[in-house]
Formats: structure tokens, sequence, C-alpha cells
């Protein structure tokens, strides 16, 4: 008897009839997108031409988080109707990314927003009153970023904005105030800023920045609160990031109040970049000195010969100090 190959036992997958590959798709169809909310695992994404689109993560992107501003690639149903659901497979390199850590001890960084062209920090002038500390550190923020910084100074009606504005002029910070008789040329201006860009918006709660964003977008219905009669503090009224498109063009991304920005995952060198008079006289200083005062040999202490350069100097200091910088 001849013998040959159907005398022999096909043994069958016992995970199924389709054999294993190492071939992924390479998803040559998927379309770009642009994330514009994140919500417990769903995300919101901008697609050219249609209806905000509903996705998820795909498996093959692994652990790595997206943000809102994430330039992405998706599969699946793209066409936003409801009830549909696509999937992200694909991020693009970002740019443009704001982070920020929990306190200033923790090197640990948390993407809040990527693919920004410039971060707006929301100040009110009073009730509750500005914090000069808070807006250095996201000004640090910003330029870590690579952001433009844009200050917005809210409630101009309950204080004037000019000793804030001085302050940070000599930064070369653009600086915009709305409130008042004045609201509606405010706005108008900070329209203008707006435009074509995509802003980060920040600041602590309580400050009108919900305020701000629904009358910069008249449709976007974001939740306002007050101020607490007895803390001084505002507040949360928005939990999550989300992207709005500005009429005419430039999106604006809203941001939860801030208490605290941590500057723990900034290298000291940023933080002196952030204030470019200080850095400047700086150069004179010993090799690696850390700017402490106090009798390092430190030429800033000279060089502070006004209230003003005093007030930079300690901000500078407190910064530095809050970070662990010990040497330049």
């Amino acid at each position: 008897m001849r013998e040959d190959e159907s005398y022999a036992r096909i043994r069958p997958n016992p995970r199924g009839s389709r054999p294993r590959s190492k071939r992924r798709p390479t998803h040559d169809d998927a379309v770009p997108g642009w994330v514009t909310a994140v919500d417990r695992g769903r995300l919101t994404v901008e697609v050219d031409g249609k209806p905000p689109v509903t996705a998820v993560k795909a498996r093959e992107i692994g652990r790595r988080g997206i943000v809102v501003g994430d330039r992405v690639r998706l599969v699946g149903n793209v066409s936003g109707d409801t009830g549909t659901l696509a999937r992200i497979v694909a991020i693009e390199e970002r740019t443009g990314v704001l982070r920020r850590s929990a306190d200033d001890s923790d090197p640990n960084e948390r993407v809040i927003v990527a693919n920004a062209d410039r971060l707006g920090i929301v100040v009110s002038l009073a009730d509750p009153e500005p914090n000069p500390r808070l807006i250095d550190r996201c000004l640090v923020a910003a330029l870590d970023a690579g952001l433009a910084p844009l200050l917005v100074l809210t409630k101009n009606d309950l204080a004037d904005p000019e000793p804030l504005t001085a302050a940070y002029r000599p930064l070369g910070v653009e600086v915009l105030s709305t409130g008042g008789p004045d609201s509606i040329l405010g706005l108008e201006a900070l329209r203008t800023a707006l435009a074509d860009s995509v802003t980060v918006l920040v600041g602590p709660s309580g400050v009108g920045k919900s305020t701000l964003v629904n009358a910069l977008v008249p449709d976007a219905d974001r939740a306002t609160g007050d101020v607490n009669a007895v803390t001084g503090k505002g507040r949360h009224t928005s939990s999550s990031a989300v992207a709005l498109r500005l009429p005419g063009s430039g999106w604006i991304v809203d941001t939860p109040g801030l208490r605290t920005f941590g500057l723990g995952h900034v290298q000291p060198e940023h933080v002196l970049a952030a204030f470019p008079e200080i850095a400047e006289a700086a150069t004179s200083c010993p090799r690696r000195c850390p700017h402490r005062g106090g009798g390092d040999g430190c030429v800033l202490d000279g060089w502070a010969d006004t209230d003003a350069k005093r007030l930079r100097l300690e901000s500078l200091r407190r910064l530095l100090e809050g970070i662990g910088a010990e040497s330049l």
C-alpha cells in the first residue's frame, strides 16, 4: 500500500481555524482628526467636513494617554452619526505640550493639552485678588511648552489693571483686560488676539474664566460659579478640558480651575529664561551660581535696585527654591 500525505492526521487548531499572524493592519484608510474632549474613555474628535466623531482608543496604542489637542488617525465609522463609534489607531507627534506636576517635588508630569499655540492666563483684578506667584508659574510653564503667553485680566470695573500690566510689560507679555463699561471693546481685542490659533485658558476658580468663555463662544454653555465669601477662593465649575471653536477662526481650550501649578518637571534654566531681564543680568554671575542671594556672589542682589526689580527677583527665587534648583 502506497503511503502519501492523505494518511497524515491533521490536528485541529484548538484556538480557532484562523492561524495567528504577526502582521498588523496598516490602517491605510485611517482619516486624520483632532481631539476636542476626553470623557471617561470616550473621546470627541473633530474631523473635517463632518459632525463631531465619538471614538475610543484602539488596543495597539497601548497605555499612552490621549489628551485634548492630540492629532490622531481614526478608522471605523467616522460619520459622526448618533450611536456610531470610531477607533483611534495612531497619535501624531505632539508640539506645544502644556504640562504640570502635582507639586514641585514631583518630577512626574501630567500633560494637560497638546498642539497649542499660546497660553492665556486668566486673572481677576479683584474678588479674588490676583496671585502674582501663580501668574509667574504659568509663565514658566508656557515658556517650557513653547507657548506664547497672554495675560487676560478680568473684572477691570473693580480695580485698575495698570499696576499688574506694568509689572508684566517688561517681560514682553501681551496683556488684555475685560469687564466694566468697556467690556465689549475688551472682548473684541481678545477675539482678535485669539484668531487663527489654539489658546489654552488657565486660571484659578472664580476669576471669571467660564464667563469669559461663554462671551467668546455664545453656545459654549460653560457652568459659572461664585467666589466663596469665607475663603475668598472660587468654586470649581469645569471638570475637564474641552476645546471650543471660536466664531470666525481659532480655538480655545477651557481647563478646570487651578489652585496650584506644580513645576517639578521643569528644568531650572527654563525658569530663569522666563525672566529675560534677570537672565541678561545673570550672565555676570559666577559659574553655576544658584541665584539664591545672601552672600553667594550673585550679582542679582545689586541689580535689584528698584521695588519692581526686587519683586521680580523674589518671584524668581521662590520658583527656583520650589523646584529644588541647586545651581544653573
